[in-house]
């Protein structure tokens, strides 16, 4: 995965199938994203170039574009807000975008979806059209409180415990 501004994601190379105007769609939403994640402590957008095309049978999802803004608070509790284009069959692209909250349930699953949300990019929803919900979920939950409790409690999931 390369990482950098969103400036910097080849998205002609990625999406060879995209028009000047839906390149240009991509990258104003992208920058709603920026504005809404500043300040934030974030690696950048990542992409994979090798993902341009579906990149066959292998472990976890194809992702060829995305973003995670992870928030980290005391007791090894976490938060993440994450926007990913991926393949979810050939030829099928779809927008992900999550509320991912730390485990702590009895048996650790490492994090948990606490919202979540999948737009399959088809002949009804274009990827410019699918990114833009996507990302008006994400900076929705930006606003919305930054507790990993607040987002547990909303999804049904154990609260941190108190050792």
């Amino acid at each position: 995965m390369m990482r950098g501004a969103f400036d910097d994601v080849p998205l002609t190379a990625l999406f060879p199938f995209l028009t000047a105007a839906d390149v240009d769609s991509l990258y104003q939403v992208a920058g709603m994203v920026d504005t809404a994640r500043a300040g934030r402590t974030t690696a950048g957008w990542e992409w994979a170039r090798e993902h341009a095309v579906f990149p066959g049978t292998q472990l976890g999802t194809p992702v060829v574009v995305g973003l995670d803004v992870i928030e980290h608070a005391g007791g090894g509790d976490q938060l993440e807000f994450l926007l990913e284009v991926v393949w979810i069959d050939p030829g099928r692209l779809a927008v992900d975008a999550a509320v991912n909250v730390a485990c702590w349930c009895e048996t650790n699953h490492a994090t948990h979806d606490a919202d979540a949300v999948r737009l399959v990019v088809g002949e009804e929803t274009s990827l410019p059209g699918a990114f833009r919900a996507g990302a008006e979920h994400l900076t929705g939950w930006l606003a919305d409180p930054h507790d990993a409790d607040y987002w547990r409690a909303k999804a049904g999931l154990p609260s941190r415990r108190s050792d």
